[in-house]
């Protein structure tokens, strides 16, 4: 939408500036920059040199981007310039990193499943509402952030569901406000699974009460209203399919 609204040569040059300003983030946390790709960054870690911890600094450059991103828009605000979003997607796991390509381009770059489904998280940050959506093989390297569980999802070109997450602060962040949001929140996911959809809406609405801007909360309660009118198939795993990237 931005793009339709401004000639190439403004769009080139918001997007060095927001790119220039990301990049310092990833490589502040030794990140390998990949590619960019028209509006987006892609980056990773592990390769060339070999990183401990590297879930850990990839959640903490996520939540620094996102943050980077609203200082970004509050400096567009105060210009009178429309402001931008972000979605950012983090999966970890085995991949082949290497120059590939062809006889007569290369590029050094990672590939495998692992990379696929990073690539289709990053789709689902506009779904629920949250800059950043990680696996669940991500949260477990990265035990020393807030979480919280979004939902069981099979994306497309994936026959097996996954577990997603959101990073929400460092663990020494967690405030006891967040900890009882969370706690409810995981009641209202197990009712959600168990298919007991009253129990599930009177958590949503308590939730909706703590935190009325919460595009999660909305999107359940909107789900449950749904599964009322239609069930779900008998063999229902509780997990939400997405047919597109």
């Amino acid at each position: 939408a931005i793009a339709e609204s401004m000639p190439p040569t403004g769009l080139q040059a918001l997007l060095n500036t927001v790119f220039s300003r990301l990049t310092r983030v990833i490589r502040q946390h030794r990140g390998t920059i990949d590619k960019y790709m028209g509006d987006c960054v892609m980056a990773f870690w592990g390769a060339p040199v070999e990183t401990r911890g590297h879930a850990a600094l990839a959640v903490q450059t996520a939540l620094d981007m996102a943050a980077e991103i609203g200082t970004i828009n509050r400096e567009r605000q105060a210009a009178h310039l429309p402001a931008i979003g972000v979605g950012i997607g983090l999966n970890t796991g085995d991949m082949c990193v290497g120059d590939m390509g062809s006889d007569v381009r290369r590029s050094y770059t990672v590939v495998g499943d692992a990379v696929n489904l990073g690539a289709r998280l990053e789709g689902l940050t506009r779904v629920y509402g949250v800059d950043v959506v990680a696996s669940g093989s991500t949260r477990q390297q990265a035990p020393d952030f807030v979480w919280q569980e979004l939902d069981r999802v099979r994306v497309k070109g994936k026959a097996q569901a996954v577990d997603i997450h959101t990073p929400l602060c460092a663990g020494d962040q967690m405030t006891p406000e967040l900890s009882d949001e969370l706690k409810e929140w995981e009641q209202a996911l197990q009712a959600w699974r168990q298919q007991n959809w009253d129990r599930c809406l009177a958590h949503l609405e308590n939730l909706q009460r703590q935190n009325a801007k919460k595009v999660l909360y909305r999107l359940y309660a909107e789900r449950v209203v749904s599964m009322r009118i239609e069930p779900p198939p008998p063999d229902w795993d509780g997990s939400t399919a997405f047919d597109t990237k």
